[in-house]
This record gives C-alpha cells, structure tokens and sequence, in this order.
C-alpha cells in the first residue's frame, strides 16, 4: 500500500464539516469536526477493536460491507490487535507482538469495513454522534484532532480494565495487562532488570528479581506459570552471575480463599498444586494495601520484596462509561444491556463484550467477561443486523458456558468442559486440555481469516518456530 492509498483510506467518504460555531459550555467534550458516513447507507460504528469488536466488524463486512449494504466503521485507539488472553505471554516474552499482530488499517481494507483511530471520550445521544480525543505519537505530536462521528447503530466493544480499588502506589509502581503496550512494557522492564542485574558490581539485592503478582485469576495464574519458565530461559541465555534458585522469586498473592475464584474448585486444586511446585509462592486470603516501589504491602502487616509488580486483580468497565449521555451503568462501570444487546437507555446503542453488563434470565450473576462470551455476542449481533436492518424483531442472546480453561505454559493445561455429561462439567488436563485451550484462538483466527488462511497460518508457524527465541530478548 503507498503512501496516497493509505491517506485516502484514512478519510471519510465525504469531507469534514466544522461543528456549529456556539459558546463553549463547561465540561462539553470538545470536537473540531464531523464525519459525516454516505449518507445512502446505513452506518454501524463500532467502538473497540478487541476480540468482539474486530471479530463482528469483520463478520459485517465480509457480508454487508462487501456488498455495499451498509458502511461499517471501528474505531480503536491502537494500531494493531492481539488476542487479550494472549497478552501474558506477550509479558513473559514468549509471544511476538511483531510477528502475531494484526494491523487494523489493512485488515480492515481486506474485509471492506473503514478503520479510524481514536478513543470515545462521549457520546450526545441526540445527534447520534461518538466524540474522540486527540491521539498523539510517541514525541507528544497530535496525530488526529479531537473530533465526532456519526452513526445509526452505535455497537461498543471498548472492553474492561483490571481494577486496583484505589490502592496507593498501585498506579505508580504496578503495571497491569489490559493492553499489549503495558504487556510489552513490563517485559521490557523485566529482560532490562536481568541485564542490569548480570551487570552489577555487587550481589543481586532482595527484592530485585522478585516478581509479585495480584490477582489469581487466570491472566495471573498463567503469568506466574510462564514466568517461572522464561526467567529461567533468560538466565540460561548467558546471565550466569544470576542464581535462578536464590536470585529469583514469583509470588502470587489473591485475595479470595483459593486462586482462580471462577472456576470450579478442582481447577484451582490442581493449578495450586503445580505452582507450588514449581516453586511458586501462593498466596490465598491476602489483601494488597499498599503498592511501593521496593515491595508489597499486605493486611496482615506482611511486606512481600519485589521491584516487579503486575495488578491483574478485579475488572471493571473503562472510565468513560461514567460519561455516555445517560446510559446505564452497573457499579463495576459496565453498560446495562438487555437480551437483545442493546443498551437500557437507547435501542440503537449495543453494547457487547467485557463492557457489558447483562443477567441472563433465570441467573442472578452476570455473563462473565470471558473471550468465548465476546465471541458468542459478536456473532450473534452479526446475525441480528440483518433482522434489524430489515425491520424484523430482534431475538435475545444465549450463553452458552463451555468451561473454564487455564493454561500453565509448557508444563500443563487444565480446566473444565461443561455440559459433557448432562449439564455437568467434565475435569480435563494436558495435552487434550491444551489441544481445547489452543482451539480457542484458532476459533478466533477463524472469524477474522477464515478456515482456510488459519490453516496456512499455522502450518508457517510450526515450521518458523523452531528456529526462534524461546523468549524474546527485545
């Protein structure tokens, strides 16, 4: 693609037009244009490029969007895509952001919908427009101005963030896995704190090579796993003045009675079981109060040495769900949604993934933000477009719960498969579990490739890999 093709396709069909000159108002969101879509089509904008929003994007493309049916928008602040439940391999070094993400802005050329980048800063309900802020590049130059879109259905996919209640230092001294650049940095962070720990004059000090997880749910259960094999892997690369066994220390601290509180008691047994040994210091019933640069601080008054810390504790709904024109929002900051995905306040808002909240009837929790649930309701609102673009009563979404599985590196994989055995789970573990766990991302791959791409993809990678890094060094 030259230069001009992409200029073009980061344009709108029609040219800006300048908002209405009027008086600011105070705390107005700001917006020097608005991209009008054609106004022929109907315009599906789709707010957030994670799992469910890139995967009913493509799906609406390929069929509507290719046919001219209607004009499909995603707008997501980040360039690239990597599957969320990839991101702590990312951390540990084991997966490439170079090599498996996937561009937005030639993708979105493939399968005929318009990629913008941009972050939803609000929304005005009445003239059904979607307000984004300035993004900026790495120097601090603004790349796009704070402007709106407008649309007919407005989908938001902008996922979930881990939650940190407010702990002191959390924000300062933690880093969370929500994006593949907080994935990145800390991996970063982690070859650097290696490099200048061979490095050193003196002795590796307590503390230094220490990492300290929150949160034992499944994003921490399996950074632990894959962390106790790549900071090896690290130091067998020739950081020999580094004693894996003395110098190296991971502790996984969880605040509920036993790590991965969602999934079903034998799960966590047997996940338990494996970490601790390893060597992995498990810690159940611990509450973080403080966060600081040298360590943790518990409740108990237990101060844990550790320089590295991830918070991959709680989720909750971003911020800017507390600022959508009225929508309703649950206390974990996610979108109130009916069956129907669309939002209590406003049918032609849906709200799908992470971001959304919804009870199913006849349960009293919500969906829980897992990938197979963001799948499910991208594919089902892909099918709902089409009844709503014909004027045909929309049909309510069904989870289905196929289990809960955890992924621990190279050394196992084990979870649980619902409804093997009239309606009961069936405990699964190694290569089998792993063979379901790896499925999961294939199923993904498929939704945005198709079976036959997958298939050619897969078959490169096993051929490449073998004469790659074990872990990433950059």
């Amino acid at each position: 693609m030259g230069p001009d093709e992409a200029s073009t396709l980061m344009q709108n069909s029609r040219a800006p037009v300048s908002a209405p000159a009027k008086e600011p108002i105070p705390g107005e969101v700001p917006r020097h244009a608005v991209f009008l879509p054609d106004p022929s089509l109907h315009h599906i904008v789709i707010i957030g490029g994670g799992a469910a929003g890139l995967e009913l994007a493509t799906k609406l493309g390929n069929s509507l969007g290719r046919r001219r049916k209607v004009q499909i928008t995603l707008v997501e602040r980040a360039r690239t895509h990597i599957w969320k439940p990839h991101l702590h391999e990312v951390a540990a070094g084991t997966l490439d952001v170079g090599r498996d993400a996937i561009d937005y802005l030639a993708h979105a050329s493939e399968h005929h919908f318009r990629y913008r980048i941009g972050e939803m800063i609000g929304l005005d309900r009445s003239r059904r427009q979607v307000h984004l802020g300035r993004t900026y590049d790495a120097e601090g130059e603004e790349i796009t101005p704070a402007r709106s879109i407008s649309y007919d259905t407005l989908v938001i996919a902008i996922g979930s963030t881990s939650n940190d209640f407010g702990t002191p230092g959390a924000q300062e001294f933690a880093i969370s896995l929500d994006t593949a650049d907080q994935a990145v940095r800390f991996h970063q962070r982690l070859v650097n704190r290696f490099i200048r720990a061979h490095a050193q004059a003196g002795p590796v000090r307590l503390g230094q090579l220490h990492v300290t997880i929150i949160g034992a749910g499944a994003t921490g259960t399996e950074l632990a796993a894959e962390l106790h094999r790549t900071t090896r892997q690290l130091v067998a690369y020739g950081l020999d003045r580094i004693d894996p066994e003395e110098d190296l220390k991971i502790t996984l601290v969880e605040a509920a009675d036993r790590i991965l509180p969602a999934v079903p008691l034998r799960v966590a047994e047997g996940a338990t079981r494996l970490l601790e040994g390893l060597g992995i210091d498990v810690r159940s019933k611990s509450r973080v109060v403080e966060v600081r640069k040298d360590g943790v601080q518990l409740s108990d008054g237990e101060f844990i040495p550790s320089e590295l810390v991830v918070w991959s504790a709680g989720v909750r709904g971003p911020d800017v769900v507390r600022n959508l024109d009225g929508l309703e929002a649950s206390t974990s900051n996610q979108l109130v949604i009916q069956p129907t995905l669309q939002t209590t306040k406003d049918p032609d808002i849906f709200a799908i993934g992470d971001c959304a909240y919804l009870v199913s009837p006849g349960e009293t929790r919500p969906i829980p933000p897992r990938a197979q649930a963001a799948s499910q309701q991208s594919s089902h609102l892909h099918k709902q477009m089409k009844r709503r673009l014909n004027g045909v009563a929309l049909q309510p979404f069904v989870y289905r719960d196929f289990g809960s599985l955890v992924s621990l590196g190279k050394y196992t994989t084990v979870g649980n498969l619902m409804g093997a055995v009239k309606g009961k789970g069936l405990m699964v573990e190694g290569y089998f579990a792993r063979f379901m766990y790896e499925s999961l991302y294939k199923m993904h791959q498929m939704a945005l490739f198709g079976l036959w791409k997958v298939l050619l993809l897969s078959m490169a990678r096993s051929l490449t890999s073998r004469h790659e890094a074990r872990v990433k060094l950059h």
